[in-house]
């Protein structure tokens, strides 16, 4: 291991206690002792470069997000087959009946029983069972174990969290120009509204001034838990850009997830009038793309078809979101975020407003990289930037 504070190698005898032998300085992590990747220099550097070297405030569970050594998400399934328990507890009493009635008996009826008692043997050893498995998923580090290890031994060794860094578990501090509630707004009437189902996303922008910085208000509608599903969560989203005039442009930051596949077009629906651009994490992004964060629940808050017909998903999306998988948008790269934000809020405010025959739903990586006229021709063989997947599809990425 290297010394985060003299850059000496050191073997497990010379870091003992996480100090130093040749410098005799503390550190904060030790590979050995906390797990692959939790390492001072490390930890030190994915801060730096997600606070963009300072510009940027970042809350602690995206540095998580980022800092995560393995992630391992599986479906569920159900159990296939009859178990071997009940398989022999009735195949051996029948067996044993057979054979008993070959031994009392003779002639043909002999040979018949003994063979019914044999085949019964054979059919139940050969039947296999697969036990039914639930859904499960897991970041490496634990989002707890991490935090502990934040504010515990690095906190102690360095006088905080690294540069940049907030805690979300506490008050985020707020930017000038911020109201009580933590929602930065402009001075002058909104020219947008941005709304926002991720609590992490709304604390990024909310210490970094974004939502001012655009003129927009921030509307956050967070379904902490993740379990209240897609009925409160759109109830909540049309009550809070209600008291909004009708032509304010909504831009929906959302998960890749049912509820926030099926959010934008449902507030489309219920309002056709008003410019609503979907700015959450595509789905096929977060099924096809190496490196995203995946996850899984054990509530299914849509079924395919839903996902199908309302949110004009792809086949592949539907199901991969039917079987409980979904993908955080808190753990996009804070700076690819920020620039999510500022060009679907440009977007939005560039958009003319919509007819009944039409509606504006870009996903964050499919965007152009400016808006186009209906008519507007593309090259034969070319497509959008952002738009191609990977071959390789998997649902564990490190």
């Amino acid at each position: 291991m290297i010394c985060p504070r003299c850059a000496a190698s050191l073997t497990a005898k010379q870091r003992n206690g996480r100090m130093c032998a040749q410098c005799g300085k503390r550190f904060a992590l030790d590979p050995a002792v906390h797990g692959k990747g939790m390492h001072d220099i490390r930890i030190r550097g994915i801060a730096e470069r997600a606070t963009d070297h300072g510009r940027l405030k970042i809350t602690l569970t995206q540095l998580w997000y980022l800092s995560r050594s393995r992630n391992y998400a599986w479906a569920g399934r159900d159990p296939q087959g009859v178990p071997a328990r009940i398989r022999w507890l009735v195949a051996l009493p029948v067996a044993a009946a057979l054979v008993a009635c070959a031994v009392l008996t003779g002639g043909v009826l002999a040979v018949l029983a003994g063979a019914a008692a044999c085949a019964c043997v054979v059919v139940a050893s050969s039947m296999r069972h697969r036990p039914g498995q639930s859904p499960h998923a897991q970041i490496i580090p634990a989002e707890q174990t991490f935090r502990d290890l934040m504010n515990g031994s690095w906190s102690a060794v360095y006088g905080g969290l690294p540069e940049g860094v907030v805690d979300d578990a506490r008050p985020v501090p707020r930017p000038r120009g911020a109201n009580r509630s933590g929602a930065s707004v402009p001075v002058s009437p909104p020219k947008a509204a941005i709304l926002c189902t991720d609590r992490v996303v709304a604390l990024f922008l909310t210490a970094n001034g974004i939502p001012a910085r655009l003129e927009a208000v921030l509307v956050e509608v967070a379904d902490a838990d993740g379990t209240k599903g897609r009925p409160t969560v759109l109830a909540a989203a049309l009550s809070a850009i209600a008291q909004y005039r009708s032509g304010l442009p909504v831009v929906v930051l959302h998960d890749a997830d049912p509820q926030g596949a099926l959010l934008a077009p449902l507030i489309r629906g219920a309002q056709p009038d008003r410019v609503v651009v979907d700015a959450g994490l595509p789905v096929s992004a977060a099924r096809n793309r190496l490196g995203v964060v995946r996850l899984v629940r054990h509530d299914r808050l849509a079924d395919a078809e839903q996902l199908r017909t309302v949110a004009g998903l792809p086949e592949a999306d539907a199901e991969w979101l039917g079987e409980g998988f979904w993908s955080p948008l808190a753990a996009v790269t804070p700076r690819v975020l920020e620039s999510i934000v500022v060009r679907a809020v440009e977007r939005a405010l560039a958009a003319p407003r919509p007819t009944h025959h039409e509606a504006l739903t870009h996903g964050f990586l499919t965007w152009p990289q400016a808006p186009r006229s209906p008519r507007t021709s593309r090259a034969p063989g070319t497509r959008p930037p952002g738009t191609g997947t990977y071959k390789k599809k998997g649902t564990s990425s490190a």
